[in-house]
């Protein structure tokens, strides 16, 4: 009987050890859809970057100098997620300071994506180019071009 009690003593720990470490992956598996879906939108929106963005921002997002603005570590991209989509959607023709230099390329409206593929692109574009930030969802976009 001794030796029982000293094996289920022994044995305990383990026990409780394992079931932290089920615990924890049920919770990962319950996080991942997010993170699976994020790793989803920034695949399609290198798609949409490279039909539609690349020309002028270039493959690496550095932009073209005094033109067309990079999309590296600034606060366009970084920043305000209603200010970049309605950059998207309805574009920009103004100057834009970035690091001190002027860029004055007007960027046109994109107007035609749909909301799930400005999404994806701007999702893409804020997971790259050493940028790390925040998901944009099809809905956020909905939301802004409701905005007239």
């Amino acid at each position: 009987m001794k030796k029982i009690i000293t094996t289920i003593i022994l044995i305990l720990p383990f026990v409780f050890s394992i079931s932290a470490q089920v615990k924890k992956k049920a919770a990962a598996v319950k996080a991942a859809p997010s993170s699976v879906n994020a790793l989803a939108s920034i695949t399609r929106g290198k798609a949409v970057y490279t039909q539609s963005c690349i020309a002028c921002h270039q493959a690496d997002g550095g932009g073209v100098q005094g033109l067309n603005p990079p999309l590296s570590k600034t606060e366009y991209v970084l920043g305000d997620k209603n200010r970049l989509i309605n950059i998207v959607l309805k574009g920009l023709n103004k100057d834009v300071e970035i690091d001190g230099e002027v860029y004055s390329n007007p960027m046109p409206p994109l107007s035609h994506l749909t909301d799930q593929q400005v999404a994806d692109v701007l999702t893409y574009v804020r997971n790259n180019f050493q940028n790390k930030a925040s998901a944009i969802t099809a809905a956020q976009v909905k939301g802004v071009r409701a905005q007239k």
